[in-house]
């Protein structure tokens, strides 16, 4: 069981658990995003009694919360004790791009010239994490979820919002691939 659980699986199993989960929550009238978390968990703080946006029944969400849980400890489950030995697969036309950049292609999930504490200590690294983040958080705000969220979720119910969210989110990527990333590096 564990040489099965080691190995690649379809694209489409994914696909298949996803579906699952999004009918188990529709039939719960439950609706699913990660973003959200943050906010359940600065009103479990007490963010509330500062923040308006924090003041709101967070014990109605802790099954989010537990959601999260899960995906933290199945990812650390899957990196430390199931993990191939090989790297992430990726195409040869991203690894020759990749490498106009500077970057070298990941041996491990990511690559080591932008995820690693060498380049976290460095001004270009911190400030690169630093703003990704503030945009990535103002974002997912800003939008009212995050790529989960309206990609998942949102979409799955229809919602034209998250239609719109999608679209953006593609059009966002593209914008960072073939304009900004190559200014930074």
């Amino acid at each position: 069981m564990l040489e099965i659980l080691k190995q690649p699986w379809p694209w489409y199993t994914s696909g298949a658990v996803i579906a699952f989960i999004m009918v188990l929550l529709l039939f719960f009238g439950k609706s699913f995003g990660f973003s959200s978390n943050l906010r359940v968990i600065c009103a479990a703080c007490g963010a509330g009694k500062t923040a308006k946006f924090f003041d709101f029944d967070w014990r109605s969400q802790t099954w989010n919360l537990l959601f999260l849980v899960g995906a933290v400890a199945g990812g650390y489950i899957s990196a430390e004790f199931l993990a191939g030995e090989e790297a992430v697969q990726i195409s040869q036309a991203t690894v020759n791009d990749l490498a106009q950049l500077g970057i070298s292609a990941p041996d491990g999930l990511q690559p080591e010239e932008i995820f690693s504490l060498e380049a976290l200590f460095s001004l270009k690294g911190f400030l690169l994490l630093l703003i990704g983040g503030f945009l990535i958080g103002f974002g997912s705000r800003y939008a009212g979820g995050c790529t989960s969220g309206h990609a998942i979720s949102g979409l799955s119910n229809l919602q034209l919002p998250s239609l719109i969210a999608v679209v953006g989110f593609f059009i966002g990527g593209l914008l960072m691939t073939h304009l900004l990333l190559p200014l930074i590096f």
